[in-house]
């Protein structure tokens, strides 16, 4: 092996070790999930009082090959008054020679409770609402690690390409002043994989949030919320985030993760049924990737998201 391939080879293998951390303790964490919660959680679909349909990219703007990117497409709507939801989704994820794309429908049964509520008008999910949801999907992993040119491995002589079929659970309680959820989107794991050489880990995530008012008008509203997800062979990472909305006119928020990352973002709703949010993470510890943006965009059928 020449020093040039010797160098080549142990920069590959530094930034796989990266990687590999990456995914073993990201999997696909969401900026985003404040305003599609249907992504980690199938127990939102139908929540809203219309069909939703949401869009999602984060690290679109980045200068390193290689750095990770999460493209998500998912519909969701209400049917028999809301007591049943039904969703579908996309979902992508990429880093390094790593490929994850997932197709998944998804089913909700609602309970619903009589709770006195004096919210305004304007917050867009049904108070007393006890939810639960199953997914079934398909997952193709790929590893293009042909690619890397590294000829003396045989770790690395051909590329990996597996389907793996997805089962989900979740369920959701929502009020008029908090929420909690927890999901599993991937229950059965590994075991059901087109190839029995695969380690893919399956997170589990608890969704827990306040909402209260800061004006007599009731016209902003206070979010704060946590997210936790524990996966296998890593340490338990929770997201603590705040966002104030202003009558579903302008959003704007900040976040913390246990991974050493700030969470910046900015909303705003248009023409009543859209909804456009940018999102900068800001990393604080050394990583080869950097910073990232991310965006979400939203249409709301029907009522849209009640801004007046």
């Amino acid at each position: 092996m020449t020093m040039t391939k010797k160098l080549t080879y142990s920069l590959f293998i530094l930034v796989l070790c990266v990687v590999t951390n990456l995914s073993a303790q990201q999997t696909a964490v969401f900026s985003e999930y404040n305003y599609n919660p249907f992504l980690i959680n199938s127990a939102y679909a139908g929540m809203l009082s219309g069909t939703e349909l949401s869009a999602t990219h984060s690290g679109f703007i980045s200068e390193v090959t290689g750095s990770p990117r999460t493209l998500s497409l998912t519909i969701n709507s209400p049917l028999r008054d809301g007591k049943v939801g039904l969703g579908a989704g996309f979902l992508q994820d990429e880093v390094g020679v790593s490929k994850n794309s997932t197709f998944f429908a998804a089913y909700s049964y609602k309970i619903f409770f009589d709770f006195e509520s004096n919210r305004p008008y304007w917050q867009l999910y049904q108070p007393g609402v006890l939810s639960f949801g199953i997914t079934a999907g398909l997952q193709q992993h790929k590893e293009d690690l042909l690619s890397l040119g590294i000829m003396d491995d045989p770790n690395f002589s051909e590329n990996i390409n597996a389907s793996v079929p997805t089962i989900g659970v979740s369920f959701l309680f929502n009020h008029a002043q908090f929420f909690a959820g927890v999901s599993a989107p991937n229950v059965v794991g590994d075991k059901l994989a087109s190839r029995d050489d695969l380690n893919l880990s399956n997170p589990i995530y608890g969704y827990f949030g306040y909402r209260f008012f800061t004006s007599i008008f009731e016209e902003v509203m206070i979010k704060p919320n946590v997210l936790l997800k524990h996966e296998g062979g890593a340490p338990l990472q929770a997201d603590f985030n705040i966002a104030a909305s202003f009558k579903n006119k302008v959003e704007v928020g900040v976040g913390y993760r246990t991974s050493s990352s700030i969470n910046l973002l900015a909303g705003v709703y248009l023409l009543k049924n859209l909804r456009f949010i940018y999102n900068y993470n800001i990393a604080f510890k050394e990583t080869p990737f950097g910073n990232t943006h991310g965006l979400a965009l939203s249409y709301l059928f029907g009522d849209g998201y009640q801004i007046d």
